[in-house]
């Protein structure tokens, strides 16, 4: 492409400092050093994660920085080095790397990389360098991928080439949300056929554990909010039961006893929302990790924490809840490895073996991104999806 090797200047969403709206910017994108892509966003997912460091529940970012992780896009230049992809491909890029060489990569029961920045957001490239500048000042990366924004630079290891057919605009959610949920049932908890599953918490990564579950043949799945208005979707996405924990006296872990014989199989915490995962009323309504192993069967329930917490949350378990047999577990990206089954899902997705286009409330402009961060928050989108140019 004419662009390759140069500077390119685009339009991007800048965080500047937590408590504070994004501003559109323009913004110069470096051209990609050895073993990196730049890639033309086309669609980029808004996603709880991103609304924690908005919000400041997670405090160890650096701004000014370019969020958004979930996304897909078209490659414009590769650095040198770079054999695998080419302008043109289609592709998704990664928060979870994948360099194949660390002993995360080669060992088989773990999908990390020792050369992930998830809890550490240094917020800079493989080289400890940066390639977006904005107003003289660097401009931060993301969690390795920053996709607020028209153009962006990825190390190699983390982007995913897709097949050429997939549509971008529902591609996008297997780069995080889609993937997350479905494959905390399928691959993390690995939900049996006949089993009896209970999803806390019904956005975009809660109803994508529910199409997980009904996928690895659940004969019940009980979806959980305090929100009865989501309901309806859960139950076109699979869900067979539905509680919501306002409605009942006694504590949650309780009811679902009742509805399953003891205590259902296998358990999601996949609540979000950090303004209301800090007070008592969710933790009695909704439950915290420790409250939803308790609503496992004690003799060999699993509990899945799948929600991303607040920087300063601590988890405090009775031991005895584990010592009668419960699992408790957790995984980030569904414990797929991400290069290599990013594009089996993606084909899993067009020979349908599951649906995305449930998940899509809202498709928006770059310039309405802040209005999509409002409909997540209040609780009126799933997903809000953003269609650059």
């Amino acid at each position: 492409m004419a662009s390759a090797g140069k500077v390119i200047k685009c339009r991007a969403a800048v965080a500047w400092g937590p408590h504070q709206p994004l501003t559109i910017e323009e913004i110069e994108v470096a051209p990609p050093k050895a073993h990196e892509v730049r890639v033309k966003i086309i669609a980029t997912g808004i996603c709880r994660s991103d609304d924690h460091f908005l919000s400041g529940a997670i405090t160890e970012a650096n701004y000014p920085v370019i969020l958004g992780h979930e996304a897909a896009g078209i490659v414009e230049s590769v650095g040198e080095g770079v054999t695998n992809l080419k302008p043109g491909d289609k592709v998704i890029p990664l928060f979870v790397p994948q360099c194949g060489e660390c002993r995360c990569c080669k060992d088989p029961k773990t999908n990390l990389c020792y050369k992930n920045d998830i809890g550490k957001y240094k917020g800079t490239m493989l080289d400890n360098t940066n390639r977006f500048t904005c107003k003289g000042k660097i401009i931060y990366n993301f969690i390795s991928t920053s996709t607020f924004t028209e153009y962006t630079v990825l190390d190699e290891i983390a982007v995913a080439k897709i097949d050429d057919r997939a549509p971008l605009d529902k591609a996008c959610l297997i780069g995080c949300g889609f993937t997350t949920g479905y494959g905390s049932a399928v691959r993390v908890a690995k939900v049996e056929p006949g089993s009896t599953c209970a999803v806390f918490g019904l956005g975009g990564v809660g109803l994508s554990v529910v199409i997980g579950c009904k996928v690895a043949g659940a004969a019940k799945i009980i979806a959980v909010d305090i929100n009865s208005d989501k309901f309806a979707k859960a139950k076109e996405l699979g869900a067979t039961h539905f509680v919501n924990p306002k409605d009942h006296k006694k504590p949650i872990d309780e009811v679902l006893a009742d509805m399953s014989n003891g205590g259902v199989d296998f358990v999601f915490e996949v609540i979000g929302n950090t303004s209301v995962m800090s007070t008592n009323m969710i933790t009695e309504l909704l439950g915290l990790p420790a409250s939803a192993l308790k609503s496992a069967f004690f003799g060999s329930g699993t509990s899945v924490i799948v929600g991303l917490a607040p920087s300063s949350d601590m988890l405090s378990v009775d031991p005895m809840l584990l010592l009668t047999g419960r699992t408790m577990k957790g995984a980030v990206f569904g414990g797929f490895k991400s290069k290599d089954e990013v594009p089996k899902l993606v084909e899993d997705f067009l020979a349908n073996k599951f649906e995305l286009d449930g998940l899509i409330t809202h498709k928006l402009k770059l310039d309405e991104i802040n209005e999509g961060f409002e409909y997540l928050r209040a609780g009126k989108s799933i997903r809000s999806v953003i269609m650059m140019g």
